[in-house]
């Protein structure tokens, strides 16, 4: 009778929607998220009181952000494979420490190449932490509520970049870039006590649950996910990679920061609206912000000159942005079944494998043929991305609600 009431209690609430999300766990989530990224993007700001302090370049300081990337890539497949039989709050808990231990070294450190050393660590960190977010987040709620609990665990990306990303650059020029990671350390160590109390444990998978790696690469609709994120990102990560010249094209070369303001901001708005709706529309929304990606690399391509024009496209390019990581983990995670934390690693590395293509295409595209080629390459990789996912309904990309 028990077991009766209990279940039918579950449908009365499903049906009412009266069931309420573990916000406490979830926005630890978003919280190991935020400290994440802001690790990761922090020096980006501060490159010349770094290269001060350290007794190196620009250039060479700018490695930092370089080895950060690299651990993660290096780091995120056989670190989540490696502990997928472990419990859940134990690793995620393992990474945050992480933060805090290398980020303590990063902060105290003169030498550089302990800092490098460090800094890959941090990195290593972050590939484990990325590669366990999703699984777990959407472990903690009923299925129809695995998308909205995903965007609410992945806010701290878009609220890093937007908001933390600057906001650590004006603190750093304040009190110093060592003091910068140093609050990024103690943060983290809050966070860590944060998840002791809020966050519910769950066991890792059985031997027998656990396929190998290979096997869940060939999972029916993994590739085509890995490969939208592959191209959707790298055209991304072309044009905020290089924003600064190429807004140079309209004579914004001096409101970087307001325009990534208003991108920032508008990604919040686009995080927002997908997390509301991913659990019904997941395969639509992600065609729609393809399109409307597309459209905006379209329009710059075409009305570059006009400083409104570009302060709109940013504002559009944002908002089809914001949500894109819940609708790709969403998609991920449906494709993959009990193996979704391999899968997300496979899409952690896909993801970091695009921002380091992002600066080097870039790059080449600037060195070759100027900033106003990034338009006409963002519309092609977005049509690629838009092709892979129209093609690709039943298994990555599944049309209807997602209710079990």
């Amino acid at each position: 009778m028990t077991d009766h009431a209990t279940g039918e209690r579950g449908l009365i609430q499903r049906a009412t929607g009266t069931e309420k999300l573990p916000y406490a766990a979830l926005l630890a989530f978003a919280m190991t998220g935020f400290i994440a990224v802001l690790t990761e993007t922090l020096p980006a700001g501060l490159l010349p009181q770094i290269g001060a302090g350290l007794n190196v370049s620009e250039v060479l300081a700018g490695q930092l952000v370089t080895l950060y990337a690299l651990g993660s890539i290096v780091a995120a497949i056989p670190l989540t494979v490696a502990t997928r039989s472990w419990r859940r709050r134990r690793v995620l808990l393992m990474t945050v420490c992480g933060f805090v231990l290398f980020n303590t070294i990063t902060t105290f450190s003169t030498h550089y190449g302990l800092t490098l050393v460090s800094r890959f660590l941090a990195g290593m960190a972050a590939g484990l932490a990325w590669g366990i977010l999703a699984g777990y987040a959407r472990r903690l709620v009923p299925v129809h509520l695995q998308g909205r609990a995903l965007a609410i665990a992945m806010l701290g990306t878009p609220v890093a970049l937007s908001l933390g990303t600057p906001a650590g650059t004006l603190l750093g020029n304040v009190i110093g870039w060592r003091a910068s990671f140093g609050i990024m350390s103690a943060l983290a160590l809050v966070l860590a006590a944060w998840i002791l109390i809020a966050v519910p444990d769950k066991p890792g998978q059985a031997d027998t649950e656990r396929l190998p790696l290979a096997r869940v690469f060939r999972m029916p609709g993994v590739r085509p996910v890995l490969f939208v994120v592959l191209t959707w990102m790298l055209g991304h990560n072309i044009l905020y990679t290089y924003i600064a010249p190429f807004l140079m094209q309209s004579g914004l070369g001096e409101r970087v920061d307001l325009v990534l303001l208003v991108f920032g901001i508008s990604s919040l708005a686009g995080i927002w609206i997908i997390g509301l709706l991913v659990d019904h529309w997941l395969r639509r929304l992600t065609l729609i912000c393809l399109a409307v990606f597309a459209l905006t690399a379209l329009v710059l391509a075409l009305a570059m000159s006009s400083p409104w024009v570009v302060y709109a496209c940013m504002a559009v390019w944002g908002l089809s942005f914001g949500g894109s990581a819940t609708l790709l983990l969403t998609a991920a995670a449906d494709s993959a079944g009990e193996n979704v934390d391999v899968v997300q690693a496979m899409l952690t590395t896909s993801w970091n494998v695009a921002i380091a293509g992002g600066g080097l295409f870039g790059g080449l595209l600037l060195d070759q043929a100027g900033a106003m080629s990034f338009p006409w390459a963002l519309l092609i990789l977005s049509l690629i991305a838009f092709a892979t996912v129209w093609i690709n309904r039943h298994h990555s990309f599944k049309p209807g609600r997602r209710l079990h």
